[in-house]
């Protein structure tokens, strides 16, 4: 296990004994990951991209993320329609196999270097996308409430979309930043790891009666994601770094915006909280595994 993974790993048992300790509550996860959203990840992002070597392949990683996201889609559907859930589970279930986790592999992918981290951010973009539109539709359609709309002004004022665009802007027109103002970046960038896993922590919450079937909802999110992921990189021709992001990227837990859409719509929030919990374990050493294997 690398150091880094080591930090990742001890930083999520700090969010499980801050929150054991009463020092801080599940409540407070959704803060943390909004401060890592709207604070951390644009910086990093923009980083990212203003280092690194930039081509057209690199809008595939993008489409990939959403290519993966819509064939889950349909397969998640197919085998949540036979094992007989209710109407709120069902959509916290599906859900969660569409939504990735990608804000988790930035982290490892900062470690190992901008090109890396410029691409996840890219596949983390598209992912996004449809977090905040068709994830955010079916969220809607099995609430309890499905005659709301998706908020467009939300989806548009979010900060790591901006990031991008401001990054590739400064690339787009060959702008060199003051040297203050990137080690001022790099300093708003650097807890990113460290706050989304000890939100990660506060949000971690397994329910033993949703195991079987959430299970099999993160077998879907991770298992066939990456199966998913592999024949893309394949299929598309990817290569290089394109080609670990997509793969690694397809394989990442269930996202935490699984639970602020399950409670916001009115779907099943235990089974959503176990779904983010257990594949949040598992990914603290697939993750790692996967880009160091490909």
């Amino acid at each position: 296990m690398t150091t880094q993974n080591i930090i990742l790993v001890l930083s999520f048992a700090l969010g499980i004994a801050l929150k054991s300790l009463k020092l801080l509550s599940k409540d407070d996860a959704p803060v943390l990951l909004r401060f890592v959203l709207s604070v951390c990840l644009p910086p990093v992002m923009i980083l990212a991209i203003y280092r690194a070597t930039l081509s057209l392949d690199m809008l595939l990683v993008p489409l990939s993320a959403m290519l993966v996201v819509v064939i889950l889609y349909f397969i998640s559907s197919f085998v949540g329609g036979k094992m007989n859930m209710e109407r709120g589970t069902f959509g916290s279930f599906l859900i969660g196999t569409m939504i990735m986790n990608t804000a988790f592999a930035l982290p490892y992918f900062k470690a190992v270097g901008s090109d890396e981290l410029a691409l996840a951010s890219l596949f983390d973009i598209g992912n996004s996308i449809l977090i905040f539109t068709f994830s955010y539709y079916n969220a809607i359609k099995f609430g309890a409430n499905p005659a709301s709309g998706i908020q467009w002004k939300k989806f548009l004022s979010l900060p790591p979309l901006w990031a991008i665009v401001i990054a590739f802007g400064i690339k787009g027109l060959n702008l060199e930043l003051h040297s203050t103002l990137i080690e001022f970046l790099e300093v708003l960038g650097q807890p990113v790891g460290l706050v989304m896993m000890v939100a990660l922590g506060l949000a971690f919450s397994p329910k033993l009666q949703h195991l079987g079937k959430a299970s099999i909802g993160v077998f879907i999110r991770m298992g066939l994601g990456f199966a998913v992921g592999l024949g893309l990189s394949y299929l598309l021709g990817l290569q290089g770094i394109a080609r670990v992001v997509v793969i690694t990227g397809s394989a990442l837990p269930v996202g935490f915006n699984t639970l602020i859409l399950a409670d916001r719509e009115g779907l099943d929030s235990g089974f959503a909280a176990t779904m983010v919990s257990i594949s949040t374990l598992i990914a603290l050493f697939s993750t790692p595994l996967l880009i160091k294997l490909f």
